[in-house]
């Protein structure tokens, strides 16, 4: 028995906008098991789950499964629909999404966390809850009870940047770049808050740590470019590495990321080349590092061709 067993499904009733559906409620989920996803469309601990649920969905729709997810905007500009609706389209997310920009749905949940799933059955009853990555053949085998049926589970492989972490090798944690929830800042004679100042790497880069050079403004969320050319640097140990980056009121920015000083090669990410050129025109998470080979410690250095740029925070596979 889980604390949830008697707790009804709380109201979708504030959601400000529906992508994929019509406003969904009572009536309409009645007699249906649902399964409810919180997300939001930086979060890398989401996009490495979202294969799942997605296979979920098509594979249990025709006997009477719902899928809702509900967008829980963490930074300023995910309140933006059209960046929601942009990242539903890239996903293939084709269930119903409700839009939270106003955190109502997440309150009436009580929901701490990106992502997580509620599993409800044909009464409205909450049954089981899940946060964060894993547990996914026991998460399918409650989809499965909830739904009366019992076959064998769906086979799922995560791609680019819904690819599983490479949990044995990750020593680097995410890290936020806001003033607000930032650590490890290492640029000599530290932060000014949310003013115009020029930064400068360190002579010696620590492992986790992180530092910018050329002028920026350190704000509550994010770090934001005031003069082209500027750069940020982390000293990580992961598979992969990437950076939550928006363009700002820029339609789009170039960057060039190096590995130890060289062009990343065979170990470039999703969204650079093998010389490590990248195009800034969403505002969303870019994946810039895949190592091909041995995971090992490496020193990431982004440059930015114009200002504009805003960045918000860096994650580790």
């Amino acid at each position: 028995m889980t604390v949830f067993e008697r707790l009804h499904m709380p109201s979708l009733g504030g959601a400000t906008e529906w992508l994929n559906s019509e406003p969904l409620g009572p009536a309409e989920l009645r007699g249906h098991a649902v399964l409810v996803d919180f997300w939001t469309l930086t979060c890398i601990n989401w996009l490495r789950t979202e294969p799942y649920v997605r296979a979920w969905s098509q594979a249990y729709r025709n006997d009477g499964l719902v899928v809702i997810g509900v967008h829980t905007p963490e930074f300023s500009f995910e309140h933006e629909i059209d960046r929601v609706r942009q990242a539903t389209k890239e996903r293939g997310i084709d269930y119903p999404v409700a839009l939270d920009n106003d955190y109502e749905i997440w309150s009436a949940f009580d929901n701490h966390y990106w992502p997580a799933l509620y599993f409800v059955d044909a009464d409205g009853i909450i049954r089981d809850h899940h946060f964060g990555e894993g547990r996914y053949e026991q998460s399918e085998r409650v989809v499965q009870r909830l739904l009366g049926v019992e076959r064998e589970l769906v086979s799922v492989e995560g791609l680019g940047v819904e690819a599983e972490a490479d949990w044995d090798h990750l020593r680097t944690p995410e890290t936020y770049l806001g003033y607000e929830r930032s650590e490890h800042f290492a640029s000599p004679a530290g932060a000014a808050l949310d003013e115009r100042r020029a930064y400068a790497f360190p002579e010696r880069l620590r492992f986790n740590d992180w530092a910018l050079a050329g002028e920026w403004t350190i704000g509550r969320e994010n770090v934001a470019l005031d003069q082209a050319g500027g750069s940020i640097v982390y000293r990580f140990h992961a598979r992969d590495a990437h950076v939550v980056l928006s363009p700002g009121a820029r339609e789009q920015i170039d960057f060039r990321v190096h590995l130890d000083g060289e062009a990343p090669r065979w170990s470039h990410g999703v969204d650079v080349d093998e010389d490590g050129n990248g195009l800034l025109q969403d505002g969303r998470l870019y994946q810039l590092v895949r190592e091909y080979d041995t995971v090992r410690e490496r020193t990431l250095e982004i440059t930015f061709g114009a200002p504009g740029v805003e960045a918000y925070a860096f994650t580790f596979g």
